[in-house]
């Protein structure tokens, strides 16, 4: 394996598939920054939101993805479902994509190397990764976890209405013509559905190393800015 080997990892996948926990421990395991891909989406389903703005609006929605850094990221209510479920119908419009499509590259291209989770970042926003992996799970045990997430935040969830909004995000997110999620052809595909996090994040880790592995020089050196 030749050409750029920085240590670019993408990790994409359904909702409550566990990708944010996997790509959040192979940020850590391998010393490199992380974006959630997601909150971007968030963070401008807040701004609508706190405009009052029509999410159908194109050139409202702009105007809310302007200036968008990585600070706005950090807003504590961003976890907030109906906020989710609001980022979830915005993201399929194409030119707010377009719009935040720089801010990810951006990211993505740090000399150290980045890890990116998310529903495109392997097949849009860093094709050229040598790491992707697509982390999936059944939509059943994906509902599951997600009761689970949201009793731990002592609400009271029920589960048919959650799988049924699971499963619509799922069919809204495969179905829209710009950046459908999907898996890139080349990516590990890491289905959960049976696995623990901690069985989750051993795979994955065992995954990016072996691709490290491989990128490494014919002498087997492969310095930190390297998969």
């Amino acid at each position: 394996m030749s050409g750029d080997c920085r240590l670019v990892i993408t990790v994409d996948g359904p909702a409550a598939s566990g990708k944010s926990t996997i790509a959040r421990a192979l940020a850590a395991h391998f010393g490199l920054p992380f974006l959630d891909t997601g909150l971007i989406y968030r963070a401008v389903a807040r701004r609508l939101r706190e405009a009052g703005g029509d999410p159908a609006d194109e050139e409202v929605l702009l105007r809310c993805a302007h200036d968008l850094a990585e600070a706005d990221l950090e807003a504590p209510d961003l976890a907030d479902e109906a906020l989710g479920a609001l980022a979830s119908r915005i993201a399929a419009n194409p030119r707010l994509r377009a719009e935040l499509l720089p801010f990810q590259k951006r990211f993505a291209e740090r000399p150290e190397g980045a890890v990116l989770a998310g529903r495109d970042t392997g097949t849009v926003v860093c094709p050229e990764a040598k790491a992707k992996l697509f982390v999936t799970a059944s939509v059943e045990e994906r509902a599951r976890r997600r009761c689970e997430q949201l009793r731990r935040r002592g609400e009271r969830p029920i589960y048919a209405r959650v799988l049924e909004e699971m499963r619509e995000r799922d069919r809204r997110d495969a179905e829209r013509a710009v950046a459908p999620l999907r898996a890139a052809p080349d990516a590990y595909v890491l289905d959960t559905t049976e696995l623990d996090p901690a069985g989750s994040v051993a795979a994955a880790i065992a995954w990016v190393s072996e691709r490290r592995r491989a990128c490494a020089g014919p002498d087997g050196a492969s310095p930190a800015t390297q998969v």
